[in-house]
């Protein structure tokens, strides 16, 4: 088979690594890519939503299969795009509809699907603009803190809590009426806070049979201690410890379950991931929220676990016979650091050289802001390389991450040094 691989991240290298040593993938193509999908696979420099360039490359290429890594094709309707044209409709796209796709592209809308479904999630409303003063008496009736989510994409980072109720209302002004995170946030979604635990809870699905994948953990937050701004995500942990079968069980039954038979009902079409991300209140879960793709950097402790052929697993999704699927786990716990930019979040410098990533031992290496430049690796992003490590212990595998990191060099290279510092 050819196969195309649409992003640029370390969760694409994952997608490409797992994807490389199928026997049944003959070509792999990975646009745009990075430093480390280079290696493996062929990089084409076209973006994630230039469909038109898309369908050249895969009809130039007789690619039968396309695996969509972020969330920004899939809103804009990849799978649509495909499915509709007569030259691409026998590709196998590995992703929703847009339909399905509003639900990580729409708070408001993911919010009204566990209301319908009845899907445990904080009481919330949605505000615009014009109910900007109605927006600022709902935060006068909430606790502290107040959670603050723009209704669209952004990048991760639409999503503000805060503990001064002037504080919140001068953000909501500031969502609304200044357009603080652009058209994502037009409407702006506030919720009551939820004190507990993270996970996340990733589902593949046909569209009619499911399977649950590896739980994970993941740190957004740049500091340790989960201080500071928010991030894409600085770390991750698989399984998480307390994540045991009777809590397991509970996902499935009050969450994941209504989720499928949800979109069933509403005859969505969703070949694709489902990331859940929960909260663990008291003994009980709650979403958070919905994405429509696997999680970055969750996708690199949660593919390492997964025996399986990818590739094999994919055409059952296609073929929606995901019930003939059995999922084959290395026991072992998955850890991983992310190395990230000096001064990410917010402004930092690219085109640094990075040394160091080939004399890594017994880690898996990801890049994610990555590229090469004349033969050498150079930063492109602010989160630029994951460092994954298995053993029987968590702790032990992130204490292999820790040693390997030490070998790889980059101008202003920042990490968190405590990652599972909460399990």
């Amino acid at each position: 088979m050819h196969i195309l691989i649409l992003g640029a991240g370390g969760r694409e290298h994952t997608f490409a690594y797992k994807i490389a040593q199928s026997p049944k993938c003959e070509k792999l193509f990975v646009a745009p890519g990075n430093a480390g999908t280079a290696g493996i696979a062929t990089n084409v420099d076209i973006s994630v939503t230039d469909f038109e360039a898309i369908k050249k490359l895969v009809l130039d290429e007789n690619i039968d299969m396309v695996v969509v890594g972020p969330e920004d094709p899939l809103v804009h309707g990849v799978y649509d795009f495909f499915k509709n044209d007569k030259e691409l409709a026998q590709v196998a796209v590995i992703g929703p509809s847009k339909r399905g796709a509003l639900l990580e592209g729409s708070k408001e809308r993911a919010k009204e699907f566990m209301a319908l479904y009845n899907i445990p999630t904080a009481a919330y409303e949605s505000f615009k603009a014009e109910s900007l003063d109605a927006g600022k008496a709902f935060l006068e009736d909430l606790k502290p803190p107040y959670v603050l989510k723009a209704d669209g994409l952004a990048a991760g980072k639409g999503v503000v809590i805060l503990n001064d109720l002037e504080d919140a209302k001068a953000e909501l002004t500031d969502m609304l009426t200044n357009k603080k995170f652009g058209a994502a946030s037009e409407t702006v979604v506030i919720e009551e806070f939820l004190d507990g635990i993270e996970l996340s809870v990733f589902v593949l699905t046909d569209g009619k049979n499911y399977i649950t994948l590896p739980t994970a953990k993941d740190y957004k937050r740049i500091g340790e201690g989960d201080k500071g701004l928010n991030t894409g995500g600085m770390g991750a942990v698989s399984p998480v410890p307390f994540a045991d079968a009777t809590f397991m069980e509970k996902i499935e039954n009050r969450i994941v379950k209504p989720t499928i038979e949800g979109l069933k009902a509403e005859e969505i079409d969703y070949k694709g991931f489902i990331f859940i991300g929960l909260i663990k209140v008291g003994d009980d879960p709650k979403v958070i929220e919905y994405n429509v793709r696997m999680g970055d950097p969750e996708t690199e402790v949660v593919l390492p676990r997964i025996k399986n052929d990818l590739v094999d697993v994919f055409e059952k999704v296609a073929a929606q016979k995901l019930d003939e699927v059995e999922l084959d786990l290395d026991p072992r716990s998955a850890a991983t650091v992310m190395l990230v930019s000096g001064g990410y979040p917010e402004a930092y410098e690219k085109g640094k050289v990075l040394t160091g990533s080939e004399a890594v031992e017994s880690s898996l290496v990801f890049h994610a802001g990555t590229h090469l430049k004349d033969g050498e690796v150079v930063t492109s992003g602010g989160r630029v390389m994951a460092v994954t490590s298995l053993h029987e212990d968590f702790k032990e595998a992130l204490k292999t991450s820790y040693k390997n990191i030490e070998k790889i060099k980059f101008d202003k290279m920042n990490y968190r040094k405590d990652i599972g510092f909460d399990l």
